[in-house]
């Protein structure tokens, strides 16, 4: 059970929510400090002081003075209005992550949002109503109006929600899971809007996978530098001493471990060559730098999920103050950086299958690594689905954030395109796991070619979690399944947990 307010979340803790279900509630701080909030806005209500989205309009029409009585139709309107987002829904684990991590901002008693709003939000995570949220719409400044709109409508039964795993009315949904919707009060429409929810979300999800598809690049790396005859000297701490960012003395090191005791390595020692190419020697710098950048949009995304991202702001002495914090420039950054570090992965990754399925390359493998190379076609064809991936990353490579439109009759003249930013990150990793996937599936089988020398202690691990799933290719054979075997075990980290495992 995780109780929000009581410390601050962390991006494992969203993916236990998010993709574990683990269960949600708020802390007794968190629950004194929303009603603190509340008091505020019924306050200002009670003494018809004009203060800005309590009892006004919003955007542009900030000068619209709403009346009492209007407040309820304001929010409907609000919402309907707002719910305007287009495109393939995002995936059930991004509409979990969104309202796990709005609750958690509205906890942090800054919106003045009553405390049964965030009670209810903490039902649908806990009794599983997904709403739909439509995954394009957003340029993220005023938040993510759109997405969360989306997500808030169906606090209210509008909308549409799925519950498990059937899309149906929002209404319908809540009903079958015995969540009772709500009728929203002064604010609290623009509150449940107002945010980074939706490219925090994304963000989050998108900084756990990276970090675990960053070190099993290790592995499949590490693979194909013994496939390849590569030698373990561009490894040596001696180097990274000189150079000391933190990523590479951390690949440097995890590379010298899954080589360990390689009898492949020490089969050449003596060898001619004088060093290897840049795929196989500079692991560690294009590695490592990846790991810092993953690292830097950790921090980001970690301090963006704790903080207070609604417009007005609440304060204890009973201040509304008018701010920015929902602009999504933090976020925005840290995705397009997020998102070229990882490319990165992949274009050297691709560029050892290249040398792995070319005999000029590859050391005595045979050609495309498949015996009677003419008859068959062997791994040929699989380079070029990576070449495909790394291609198409370079076009999403290109940053969302230096991009800005203005919006609502030019009040939000600077959009941060965060969302966009986000979605191009996922986007980016999923095809990186499946250039890691064609990497691994190459260097076990040239790996195969190379028996009975045995590999290091961690890469023959990886290699026999492979081959669990995927046996040697002999003669051509239909590769697709093959891939997503091998895509599975990356994406749910098995193959990088594979050689932690200590001997039985």
């Amino acid at each position: 059970m995780i109780e929000l307010g009581q410390r601050l979340l962390t991006v494992e803790d969203i993916v236990h929510v998010a993709r574990e279900n683990e269960k949600v509630e708020l802390s007794p701080l968190a629950r004194q400090r929303i009603q603190s909030a509340r008091k505020v806005v019924d306050d200002t209500l009670a003494s018809g002081i004009v203060a800005y989205a309590i009892n006004t309009g919003f955007g542009a029409l900030k000068n619209k003075v709403i009346n009492l009585q209007d407040q309820e139709q304001l929010q409907k309107n609000f919402l309907a209005s707002h719910a305007v987002g287009v495109g393939t829904a995002f995936p059930e684990e991004v509409s979990r992550a969104m309202l796990l991590i709005h609750a958690n901002s509205l906890a942090l008693g800054h919106s003045g949002i009553r405390l049964q709003t965030v009670e209810t939000m903490l039902k649908l995570l806990n009794k599983g109503v997904h709403p739909i949220i439509p995954e394009k719409g957003s340029v993220g400044a005023s938040g993510d109006l759109a997405p969360q709109a989306h997500m808030a409508q169906v606090l209210t039964g509008q909308g549409e929600a799925a519950y498990k795993s059937q899309r149906m009315p929002a209404n319908e949904a809540m009903n079958a899971a015995g969540i009772a919707p709500i009728i929203l009060e002064a604010k609290e429409g623009l509150s449940l809007s107002n945010g980074t929810a939706a490219m925090t979300a994304v963000g989050a999800l998108c900084v756990f996978d990276a970090e675990v598809l960053a070190e099993t690049a290790d592995v499949t790396a590490a693979m194909s530098l013994e496939a390849l005859m590569g030698t373990d000297a561009a490894l040596d701490e001696k180097i990274h001493a000189l150079k000391p960012h933190a990523g590479q003395k951390i690949v440097a090191a995890h590379m010298g471990s899954l080589t360990k005791d390689s009898q492949i390595m020490a089969s050449h020692k003596d060898c001619d060559r004088v060093q290897d190419a840049y795929s196989l020697r500079c692991i560690p710098q294009v590695h490592g730098a990846s790991r810092d950048a993953i690292a830097y949009a950790k921090k980001v995304v970690e301090t963006e999920m704790n903080s207070a991202t609604d417009n007005p702001l609440i304060f204890e002495n009973g201040q509304v103050i008018s701010g920015g914090n929902f602009h999504g420039q933090p976020v925005a950054l840290a995705m397009d950086f997020l998102g070229i570090a990882v490319a990165e992965l992949g274009s050297i990754s691709e560029r050892r299958t290249f040398r792995l399925v070319d005999p000029k390359l590859n050391e005595g493998l045979p050609p495309f690594l498949v015996k009677d190379s003419g008859l068959n076609t062997g791994y040929m064809i699989l380079q070029y689905t990576a070449a495909a991936l790394v291609s198409e990353n370079k076009v999403l490579s290109h940053p969302a954030s230096v991009d800005s439109i203005p919006t609502c009759a030019n009040q939000e003249d600077h959009v941060s395109m965060g969302t966009i930013a986000a979605r191009k990150a996922a986007q980016i990793i999923d095809h990186v796991q499946h250039v890691a996937a064609v990497e691994a599936l190459c260097a076990a089988q040239a790996l195969d070619f190379r028996l009975p020398l045995k590999s290091g202690e961690g890469t023959r691990k990886a290699h026999a979690c492979v081959r669990a799933k995927v046996p040697h290719m002999e003669n051509d054979r239909p590769v697709q399944p093959d891939v997503l075997r091998v895509l599975e075990l990356i994406k749910t980290g098995q193959l990088l947990q594979s050689t932690k495992q200590k001997r039985g």
